[in-house]
């Protein structure tokens, strides 16, 4: 069975820090791309911040650049988002999605989300 489980959310201050962590099983994780999105009420899905399957590479969205890093262990099958300098409008359900584009499809899994809360 297929499980992707995200937590680290909470209540914070802005310029405040969380670690997310997507803990996953069920599948060859080492094998696939694993991306963060979020979503704010009222708002389409935004993918944050994305990395490969071997880790080298990873990419953001322009509004986190400099303040998430996203991070993988094989080892434990989990991926983290590290956020740092948190501002309001980082408010969203953060969702964990594992991808993988074979020669015989597309495979692509996702988390239900852990709640971030930017606010004094």
């Amino acid at each position: 069975q297929v499980q992707l489980v995200e937590s680290g959310g909470d209540l914070v201050q802005p310029g405040g820090s969380l670690r997310l962590s997507c803990s996953a099983s069920g599948f060859n994780f080492s094998h696939f791309a694993m991306n963060w999105y979020r979503q704010a009420p009222g708002k389409e899905r935004e993918l944050v911040a994305a990395i490969t399957s071997d880790g080298f590479n990873a990419g953001y969205a322009d509004s986190v650049k400099g303040r998430f890093t996203i991070s993988r262990d094989d080892a434990k099958s989990t991926a983290y988002l590290a956020m740092n300098s948190l501002k309001p409008e980082d408010t969203a359900l953060y969702l964990c999605n594992a991808f993988e584009r074979t020669l015989s499809g597309v495979y692509e899994y996702w988390g239900q989300g852990t709640q971030v809360t930017v606010s004094s």
